[in-house]
């Protein structure tokens, strides 16, 4: 087992590089990254990099990546739909918006698609200042 890295505050896992491990446009639509709440062994989490703090925030940092994506996407989706001009028909005849909004409703969190990622080795991470 390799010896677990201190990070020593908070400041430091801001060093933390994170990307994808593939060449992906972050499809998180075609994930089977879990819906529902799930336990995970700590062990395999912490086994990639000897610190369970580590792990997470490497996770974490992925999260918000995906988060970003996914709410881009969405936005870009939605504002197609944007009207200048709020006239009750209009209001009554945007089930299409309704329907992108529930499709994006139903996708896993982006915390499970991280999780998912970091478990299947698909996320590439690395501190700069140990690659000196």
């Amino acid at each position: 087992m390799k010896a677990a890295r201190k990070l020593h505050n908070h400041k430091d896992n801001q060093k933390i590089i994170v990307e994808p491990n593939y060449n992906s446009n972050m499809n998180f639509k075609e994930t089977d990254a879990q819906v529902t709440t799930r336990t995970y062994d700590r062990d395999v989490i912490e086994e990639k990099t000897g610190n369970l703090y580590e792990s997470i925030v490497i996770m974490a940092k992925r999260a918000e990546q995906i988060n970003q994506a996914m709410k881009t996407e969405l936005l870009q989706k939605l504002d197609e739909f944007a009207s200048h001009t709020d006239s009750l028909e209009e209001i009554f005849e945007n089930r299409e918006q309704i329907e992108v909004s529930k499709f994006y409703e139903s996708l896993p969190k982006p915390t499970s698609i991280a999780i998912k990622e970091w478990m299947d080795g698909n996320i590439y991470y690395r501190i700069p200042e140990e690659e000196k």
